[in-house]
């Protein structure tokens, strides 16, 4: 008890193969009613770095340092405080001139996934969605890609998405972790980690751009990448253009869903997810871009990291790497996806965010972005919603998540906001995101319990 396998993520050259797009199928019923609706694109959130020199611990003034994983552009970053020099998203809504949010504020250009606070699920007034798509129904690319639909399998079996496992069962993130024992250090984390801040789903619809959309397909043209930061090119993964030249070519189309949309600011997180659908169903390819801007003609993707997630594999990323969460983890696996819920049951952990973290990491996670205060959680910590946490007073989406969590937990994967759970954006989720938010204020930090699954480390930091 309390070992867990390494998670995938080691590159591998070669393109993507041709052949037919995939769209990921419906979910079944729900527990308690309603009709299942497939896609999702785009949100606002978060922050996204915008150039300078990656670093820890500190304040970063003018020049763009990564601190803590977050960076400021020409401005100050910090945890938990007022954002400047650009938007901070308060429920939804995007404010510019750096206002800050309730629960937790990000700063532009900043390495803090999740950081964006958004308070009673205020939603925006937006449905402008990613080029090539519409606001409903989801986002579809060239190349066959078919934004935010899920596919969740047979019951039992790992989760799926467009007919792609998403890693394999003994995956740390399709582990069952309910009988792990407790992490020793776990109650000082717990302390730091603003035990009584209650839990927020941070996502939303597609018309809203609350969420993180994801896209799927295959025998997309490999497009060439441009890294706006010095770390892009040390810290993401290789796969050579065929015609030579550039080192990194990734086959997501152009017309892929960026979270945000196409207005959101240039220094959020603008996170890209597509997964190559060659292969399926053990041998598909996830690709994720953190800061992706905004394709211009055919010239390719301009970003931040890029990652490439083998899903047939237990692989780890390399030691001290970040991708486009400051862990090193995919984002994909981790999100609360409609189809699945819909479908009565999620076979994965779920990714979350809080404030402050230290600077060490434990696998799956890779990397760390936060300071030297060991009582502070570290990157890749597991927690367990506790068995006795009552869900006898629960229903529909709302327990299908607190299942989830108690058999499969919650992954820390990036400073953001505390307790703040990732989804994808879906317009299915209108009919509940009301009750979802009003019946996870009722869950707190401190309901959960850290459990042991390997030492913290430092490896290539």
């Amino acid at each position: 008890m309390g070992g867990v396998s390494a998670l995938g993520g080691v590159i591998q050259t070669g393109g993507a193969s041709g052949g037919t797009a995939i769209a990921g199928g419906t979910g079944g019923a729900i527990p308690s009613g309603g009709t299942a609706s497939s896609g999702g694109t785009t949100s606002a959130g978060g922050t996204a770095s915008a150039g300078g020199a990656k670093n820890t611990g500190g304040a970063s003034v003018g020049g763009g340092t990564r601190t803590a994983g977050v960076m400021a552009s020409g401005g100050v970053a910090g945890t938990g405080g007022a954002s400047v020099g650009g938007g901070t998203r308060t429920g939804g809504v995007v404010a510019s001139g750096g206002g800050a949010g309730a629960g937790g504020s990000s700063a532009t250009g900043g390495r803090s996934t999740g950081g964006a606070s958004s308070t009673g699920g205020a939603t925006r007034t937006a449905g402008a969605t990613a080029s090539g798509g519409t606001p409903t129904g989801g986002v579809t690319a060239s190349g066959g890609s078919t934004g935010g639909t899920t596919s969740t399998g047979n019951a039992g079996s790992v989760p799926t998405v467009a007919g792609c496992n998403i890693f394999p069962a003994d995956n740390p993130w399709n582990t069952d972790i309910s009988a792990y024992a407790l992490d020793p250090n776990g109650a000082t984390y717990l302390a730091n980690m603003s035990p009584t801040t209650a839990f927020h789903p941070d996502w939303g619809t597609v018309t809203d751009e609350y969420g993180i959309p994801f896209s799927t397909g295959t025998g997309a043209t490999p497009q060439p990448i441009t890294w706006n930061v010095d770390y892009g090119a040390t810290e993401s993964d290789q796969l050579p253009c065929s015609t030579g030249g550039n080192k990194f070519c990734y086959p997501i189309p152009l017309t892929a869903p960026i979270e945000g949309g196409p207005g959101a600011d240039t220094g959020s997180d603008r996170h890209v997810l597509y997964i190559d659908t060659a292969g399926a169903p053990n041998n598909c390819t996830l690709y994720e871009l953190y800061n992706a801007q905004n394709p211009i003609g055919t010239s390719g993707w301009t970003a931040s990291n890029g990652a490439i997630f083998h899903l047939g594999s237990d692989a780890l990323r390399t030691a001290g790497w970040t991708s486009a969460d400051a862990a090193g983890l995919p984002v994909l696996p981790g999100l609360v996806r409609y189809n699945e819920v819909m479908a009565g049951e999620i076979r994965h952990a779920i990714r979350f965010t809080v404030q402050r973290s230290q600077q060490g990491y434990i696998h799956p996670a890779t990397h760390a972005a936060g300071d030297s205060s060991t009582t502070l959680p570290p990157m890749g910590l597991r927690m367990r919603l506790k068995a006795s946490f009552d869900t006898s007073s629960f229903s529909g989406p709302t327990l299908v998540i607190l299942t989830a969590m108690k058999k499969f937990g919650i992954i820390l994967a990036d400073n953001g906001s505390n307790w703040y759970i990732s989804g994808e954006s879906n317009e299915g989720w209108a009919d509940y995101m009301d009750d979802l938010l009003s019946n996870l204020k009722k869950v707190h930090g401190s309901d959960f319990e850290a459990v042991n699954t390997g030492p913290v480390l430092t490896d290539g930091l």
